[in-house]
């Protein structure tokens, strides 16, 4: 055993809580304090606690970090643009607009998710199938809708097949 680690050994095997002396009912002296305070090492068994870090902009870099992947919110709005760009050139969306699709987007990729699961467990599967999602798009889309959403689907599958 290291020299420096027999004083982190004999602490962890106390059974005391920290800050409390042997003499429990008088409490820790303020020298008693003072000397745990300053001289106690971190010990081993402690989960690490992560200082944040300041980059050179001040930025802390936990927080960013957290931005990037914690608190990432999936959003569509960025094809948004880049599809009307290849209908109309001139025109532009504004920034409701772009909410009130992107929710749009969002609400009817969870409701084909919701009915293809249903249609997968209803034939006892655990696995969405194309099928599943096919039928799911013809009983939420109404009528020509449906059959034209499926049409360029399967024009899509077949491009990204032939690209892959």
């Amino acid at each position: 055993i290291a020299v420096h680690l027999i004083p982190m050994i004999f602490r962890s095997t106390l059974l005391r809580k920290p800050g409390h002396s042997a003499h429990a009912e008088f409490g820790p002296s303020e020298t008693e304090t003072v000397k745990t305070e300053a001289s106690k090492p971190e010990s081993y068994d402690a989960e690490p606690t992560k200082a944040k870090q300041k980059t050179a902009k001040g930025r802390c870099r936990r927080r960013r970090g957290c931005r990037r992947r914690g608190c990432r919110r999936d959003r569509f709005a960025t094809y948004f643009p880049r599809v009307l760009k290849g209908i109309h050139p001139s025109l532009r969306l504004s920034r409701q607009a772009v909410n009130v699709l992107d929710s749009f987007v969002k609400d009817m990729f969870e409701q084909i998710a919701e009915e293809a699961g249903r249609l997968a467990r209803s034939t006892r599967r655990c696995t969405i199938l194309n099928n599943d999602i096919q039928t799911a798009v013809r009983l939420l889309l109404p009528g020509e809708l449906g059959k034209y959403a499926i049409s360029e689907a399967t024009k899509s599958v077949i491009r990204y097949n032939t690209r892959r």
